[in-house]
């Protein structure tokens, strides 16, 4: 944990727990399908610089996000942790932008020698138009915070998902717009049906809280071993209840699911007609190959420039559908990149 003093509310100190980028190439997915839509949700202005995020509780444990306009400072300490390394993340008070109630994202650890962190009591001079404090998504539903939370999963373990996909079936030419085709097939030739909650004998892998790339495990509960202070995110693709999801259909299996589609065309749609920063992100991945990020109303995409792409809808909660190369998915995927915003 990186502990700090800051001014929040009421001259308390802050004691930071972790950070995360709010940019327009780096935000948390749960809080919108791009960077306006996330600055939006925090009632921030979406300015091209972007802020930084510190989350933390203050003297009585109340848990506070700071926004702070210092990015650099952000994110020297982001990758700082990432590398195992201390970092005292110390924002100026004239960096401040203002400081909101709650977390957007569930911290799984918390300050030494304070209550355990809780939302802050209602300011009695707001006269009830203060902020409502932050919270993560419910991991009891299936939702467009969710849809964008797993694929996030995705592409931080893209080869653990990509082995579930035999190259037979990646590769085969497809009548769909995009070389569409959702069908996986196990062993006994039956229809393996991966999911975004890691369910029917998928691996319990590492969760994600954006594009960010700060990783939990469903189970921990303090700091990584490398030092890095960690983030327990809720689990993206959480069934509703036992026996409340229902299965996907045999269109979705067949690459014909409408969703897929209409997913597929709107991604084209993006490189006639732009869309907000941070709708379509490009990232690092091995060889010359570039991660795509891609989300719309109701999907949310993730490929690689020199391999398939992985598709989950909102309409079909916990599903994930292949889109195989085909013909045109690679001028797709190049054209998204070549648009994309990236990591500076």
């Amino acid at each position: 944990m990186a502990g700090t003093d800051n001014t929040v509310a009421d001259d308390d100190a802050l004691y930071v727990l972790t950070a995360v980028l709010l940019t327009p190439a780096q935000f948390p997915s749960v809080l919108g399908d791009d960077y306006p839509a996330a600055c939006t949700a925090l009632r921030l202005e979406p300015c091209a610089e972007g802020y930084g995020l510190v989350l933390g509780q203050d003297g009585d444990g109340a848990r506070w996000t700071v926004v702070v306009d210092d990015v650099s400072l952000v994110a020297v300490a982001i990758a700082s942790w990432d590398c195992g390394m201390e970092y005292d993340l110390s924002p100026d008070d004239r960096s401040v932008v203002c400081a909101l109630p709650g977390w957007p994202l569930a911290v799984a650890v918390a300050a030494p020698g304070v209550s355990a962190p809780h939302d802050p009591e209602p300011d009695p001079e707001a006269d009830g138009e203060d902020f409502a404090p932050l919270c993560p998504p419910d991991t009891d539903m299936w939702g467009p915070a969710q849809r964008r939370l797993g694929a996030d999963a995705i592409a931080l373990q893209w080869a653990v998902w990509r082995e579930q996909i035999d190259d037979e079936t990646a590769f085969a030419p497809a009548g769909d717009k995009g070389g569409a085709d959702s069908r996986a097939e196990d062993s006994d030739g039956k229809p393996d049906r991966p999911r975004a909650d890691g369910s029917d004998g998928e691996p319990d892998g590492p969760q994600t809280d954006g594009p960010d790339g700060k990783t939990a495990g469903p189970d921990d509960d303090g700091p990584q071993a490398d030092g890095r202070p960690e983030v327990d995110v809720p689990r993206a693709g959480a069934e509703a209840a036992a026996g409340t999801v229902p299965p996907a259909d045999d269109a979705a299996l067949s690459g014909t699911h409408p969703g897929v589609r209409r997913a597929l065309a709107e991604a084209h749609a993006y490189v006639d007609a732009p869309p907000p920063p941070g709708r379509v992100r490009s990232s690092f991945a091995p060889g010359d190959a570039r991660m795509i990020r891609a989300d719309g109303p109701g999907w949310s995409m993730v490929a690689r420039t020199d391999d398939i792409a992985f598709l989950l809808l909102d309409e079909l909660p916990g599903e994930i559908l292949t889109v195989g190369r085909g013909t045109e998915l690679p001028g797709l995927l190049r054209a998204l990149d070549a648009m994309a915003v990236r990591p500076s």
